[in-house]
């Protein structure tokens, strides 16, 4: 195994775990997380008091300022304040997780008020202070952009595309979404919600529930706004890699406020998708239906309040019409009739409910205690269309609920918050037929399926969640005045969360049936028309006394300390070190079986005996040494410390511009879905049975044998063609040192204001390492991954049936995954105000992403190890990126708004083989990273008009209409690659945009109307 080094910024571990267990105990006694909040500092007459109100709740917080004048007020839940000091008074907008200067010396006159206006909960009286004075690169998102810029989803996130390098993206043929931050994995990303972070541990997505869904994390009608940071974020945030998204919920205030709203859309407002046209087929009958409300107020006036939301959806999705392959369309009328009624148009319905609710009480001017909780419930169908019938679609029961109980007490110079949270996730997808399922192929024997009811539904019963409670110190203090103004954060966070994998449970075997249209040789193995027979059979079985579900209990601990430290009025430093630490018993426990160890080594052997398999993967590279578990052999991951270092340094003294930038270190984690396998493959085999009648296989127990039609009763009669107490599955073995994949995050940029606008310009780089990926074992004998097997001497074929004898494929989980990221980030922003009636945001990126594999590839079987994959431009994100969103007031209460998305398609990556190009040489494949046509990947227009009727005071009545994709722009992301010919490599690609499988990056045009009342 390659020797990994991971000590850029490596601390003296000695001097700093003392620091930091002096941390630990400081803070288990006072503590303060400020990951939504906001933190108010500047300057007061010396000794003054230093006030802070909450226009809304009427909550009150204070501070003395020091000696110097200076003062800080932290753990500001977000929103419009009146602060004073002495004859000083100013009402200012704080928005979520920022740290803003407001000086308040006295004799300075105080700043008009201003009218105050209602934007739903919150009553707005002044332009929100920007944050300038921080090393991070983020973007604050605004309630007033989510309540008008146009939508298709409403996912909040959906928002975070309009921030420099970030990409919200929505599968045109599922529904689900998801989030991505520069080229890393959609898994690195983390969205904290008042403060908690939403990771999930086992599936992809980054959230918990977004892994193949649909539906919302969160109910938008309870985020009040948010923040997106893409890179050096400070060290309270944990467990991330690429983006940090930072809300805040809604809370009820002392006027009872609520809202209803209904969004809706159906066949008759959209156009063809780019696949129905394509098929020229008729459109599915789609709709998109939501609705919900929410209900604030006080409970006790300027003491306790009260906030609640639901949201739901009732979808019917529309994906790719069910067809035969493209070349294989002529099949069709061969194919029996009950299938042949199922190709054409279909839809997935996907229903969700949302629950969020809120109690806020303000027990005396020091103290706040805060109970949240949010329910999650889902079904959806998913996985038809394509190859695929309705009938061998799977479907998704998704739910995830989580519960936040937090004190805060505010200290004159200290803030404190104990939290409490507790979360249960589940991802439970069933097949949506209990029974047979059956593959249709032209010939016996054949990959290229013509129409399946599907071999993959077969597959989908699972059982994948997390849950688990944690408990989590912070402690601030205000102010420190040695060699300038100290802003200290610290605290501790443990979490104790049970994970569950379960993969590719034994219900529904998979009959394949031939299927000849008259091209094919006539036989008994092939007859015209589709086979009765078929010529196999595939299932899943548990080996006797095993369960192919494992579950085990995670040890989270984390600790962290942060300064934000203003040297001199220009000047502010942001340094940061946090260290993460994770037990999973599973992993580390876990004794590899010893018929595996037999199937290796030879029975009776042992790991330093040699063995015939052994040597021949030493001779290919692999040292199977490293993948043998002996239960104490392994160790958890000590290494996370990760260092967070930024500075901002005001060029005037006036707050206008301000150079920052920052280096830092950030870890995320090993998805559980992938460390399970170990386990959940020892437990199980899948089994490929062939018939005699059908195939023409020479019988053999357990391979091939004569058919019976009581094959077809069930799994229980399959059974007994094999002997399930034997270990004979595919093998999946983890390397006994893994680590923690983390990023190396570097920026440098400026920020200013010229009057009303605020604009940026920041240069990023991103390398992140040690990313999870899985890959193939199995070596010919003389120890060549690639070689020419005795079928076809001119070819090249990896060793796929050169597997551990007894055993199926053996499939090696290392770390290795790579990339790097230079992107140059732009934005410019003039905030919505009242007073101007119009606002605008603008924000490009220029990326430059390379590595080893892109997207959220983790299987890579194309080379004999990671190391063998060439760096190459990476498919995940497009080289350029223009997103720009308008917000205007119209005259009698109309608003109009917009949002133009502009980018060029990225690039390709495939693995090309030697035949592709026509050499007549056999050679390895090429990985390969090729650029698509055409001047854009996306263009897209959207547009909403909203008009507001006002019923009585604080009432009103809101009609409105979304225009998605305004030109109906094609944006086709199908491509056909040439890759050359006569054994020269010379890719054209062209885009495809007739036959089956044509997709696109965005929807057809499409209108949504909505309405929504609000008091």
């Amino acid at each position: 195994m390659k020797q990994r080094n991971r000590n850029m910024f490596q601390p003296k571990r000695k001097l700093l775990t003392c620091a930091l267990a002096s941390v630990l105990v400081v803070a288990s006694g006072h503590a303060i997380a400020q990951s939504s909040n906001a933190t108010l500092r500047g300057k007061a007459d010396a000794g003054a008091q230093v006030t802070a109100v909450n226009t809304a709740t009427g909550s009150k917080r204070q501070v003395t300022a020091n000696a110097d004048g200076s003062y800080a007020l932290a753990g500001l839940p977000p929103g419009t304040y009146t602060v004073s000091s002495g004859g000083t008074e100013r009402t200012v907008t704080l928005q979520v997780a920022t740290s803003v200067s407001l000086d308040l010396v006295g004799g300075a006159p105080a700043a008009p008020a201003g009218d105050a206006t209602t934007l739903d909960t919150v009553r707005v009286s002044a332009p929100p202070l920007q944050e300038v004075k921080t090393s991070e690169v983020g973007t604050n998102v605004s309630l007033k952009q989510i309540n008008t810029v146009p939508q298709l989803t409403r996912n909040f996130l959906e928002f975070a595309d309009t921030v420099p390098g970030m990409q919200f993206e929505t599968d045109q043929s599922s529904g689900q979404s998801k989030l991505r931050g520069g080229a890393q994995k959609t898994s690195a990303i983390n969205v904290y919600i008042d403060g908690v972070g939403q990771k999930n541990y086992v599936l992809t997505g980054g959230v918990a529930g977004q892994d193949q869904s649909a539906g919302n994390p969160f109910p938008q009608l309870a985020i009040g706004e948010y923040k997106v940071v893409t890179s050096n974020y400070k060290a309270e945030f944990d467990q991330v890699g690429s983006a940090a998204i930072i809300a805040q919920t809604k809370s009820g205030t002392n006027e009872f406020k609520g809202e209803l709203f209904t969004r809706y859309t159906n066949t008759s407002m959209r156009q063809p998708t780019v696949g129905e046209e394509a098929k020229g087929e008729d459109k599915s009958q789609t709709k998109q239906n939501e609705y919900g409300f929410a209900l604030g107020g006080p409970i006790i006036q300027d003491k306790m309040h009260f906030f609640f939301s639901y949201e739901a959806k009732d979808f019917v999705l529309n994906v790719n019409p069910v067809a035969t392959e493209r070349q294989w369309e002529s099949f069709e009328d061969f194919l029996p009739a009950g299938v042949r009624a199922q190709l054409g148009p279909t839809t997935q319905p996907f229903n969700e409910d949302l629950y969020f609710g809120k109690l806020s009480w303000d027990v005396g001017d020091n103290d706040r205690l805060e109970l949240s909780a949010k329910y999650r419930d889902e079904e959806g169908v998913s996985g038809a269309g394509g190859t695929t019938t309705d009938s061998a679609a799977k479907v998704n029961f998704n739910t995830d609920k989580r519960y936040d109980l937090r004190w805060m007490h505010y200290g004159e110079t200290f803030l404190n918050e104990a939290r409490v949270t507790y979360e249960d996730s589940l991802f439970n997808p069933a097949a949506f037929t209990i029974g047979n399922q059956s593959v249709y192929t032209r010939g016996p024997n054949r990959n290229d399926v013509l129409i399946t009811a599907d071999s993959t539904s077969a597959l989908s019963i699972q059982r994948k969640g997390q849950k688990g409670p944690a408990f989590q110190n912070d402690l601030t203090f205000n102010s420190f005045e040695w060699m300038g103004d100290h802003v200290v954060k610290m605290g501790v966070k443990y979490k104790s969360v049970e994970l569950t994998q379960s993969e590719n449970s034994a219900i529904n075997p998979t009959f394949r049936y031939s299927v000849n249209d008259g091209s094919l040789a006539v036989t008994p193995y092939s007859p015209v028309g589709t086979n009765s027979i078929p010529y196999m059979v595939s299932f899943n079985a548990p080996f006797e006394g095993a369960s192919p579900i494992v579950e085990t209990t995670a040890k989270q601990y984390g600790i962290y300390i942060q300064d934000d430290w203003d040297v001199t009025d220009r000047l502010q430093l942001n340094l940061g070190l946090r260290w993460d630490y994770e037990e999973i018993p599973s992993y580390v426990d876990f004794r590899t079986p010893q018929e595996v160890v037999d199937a290796l080594y030879g029975p009776g052997t042992g790991s330093n005996s040699g063995g015939i398999y052994a040597d021949q993967l030493r001779a290919g590279g692999v040292n199977i040494e490293d993948y043998i578990s002996t239960g104490n052999n392994r160790k958890s991951d000590k290494n996370n410390w990760a260092p967070r270092l930024g500075f901002s340094y005001d060029l005037a003294g006036d707050e206008r511009w301000v150079l920052f930038g920052g280096a830092g270190r950030s870890y995320d984690r090993n998805l559980y879905d992938y460390l399970g396998l170990e386990q959940v493959k020892a437990a199980l085999a899948t089994y490929d049975i062939s018939f005699v009648e059908s195939s023409g296989c020479t019988p053999a127990p357990g391979t091939c044998v004569n058919w019976d039609p009581r094959f077809l009763n069930g799994i229980d009669e399959l059974y007994s063609l094999i002997d399930t107490r034997r270990r004979n599955g595919e093998i999946d073995l983890m390397n006994n040192d893994l680590v923690t994949p983390y990023s190396d995050q570097y920026s440098l940029g400026i920020r200013g204001t010229i009057g009303e606008w605020n604009s940026s310009a920041t240069v990023a780089y991103v390398h992140s390492k040690e990313g999870f990926v899985f890959t193939l074992g199995n070596r010919y004998p003389n120890g060549n991954f690639y070689d020419a097997p005795s079928w076809d001497a001119a070819d090249l074929a990896q060793p796929w049936e050169h597997q551990p004898p007894g055993f199926g494929a053996l499939i090696l989980g290392d770390n290795g995954i790579e990339t790097k990221t230079t992107q140059l980030l732009l934005s410019t922003e003039k905030p919505y105000t009242e007073e101007s009636g119009w606002g605008f945001t603008a924000a490009y990126t220029f990326s430059r992403a390379k590595g080893n594999r892109g997207g959220d590839e983790h299987y890579s079987f194309d080379a004999a190890t990671i190391d063998g994959y060439p760096f190459i431009d990476l498919k995940a994100v497009p080289r350029h990126r223009l997103v720009m969103t308008g917000i205007y007031d119209l005259p009698w209460g109309f608003t109009a708004s917009a949002k133009v998305t502009l980018a060029t398609p990225p690039p390709l990556n495939a693995v090309v083989g030697w035949r592709d190009y026509g050499s007549i040489t056999a050679a390895p494949p090429l990985i390969v990273s090729t650029d698509t046509p055409g001047t854009f990947g996306t263009k897209q227009l959207d547009l909403s008009l909203s008009k507001r009727f006002d019923i009585a005071e604080d009432m009103a009545f809101e009609v409105r209409a979304d225009m998605i994709n305004v030109t109906n722009a094609k944006n086709y992301s199908s491509y056909r690659t040439v890759w050359g010919s006569g054994g020269v490599y010379d890719p054209e690609t062209s885009v495809v945009s007739t036959g089956n499988g044509v997709t696109s990056y965005t929807p057809p045009r499409t209108l949504f109307v909505s309405a929504r009342l609000t008091w």
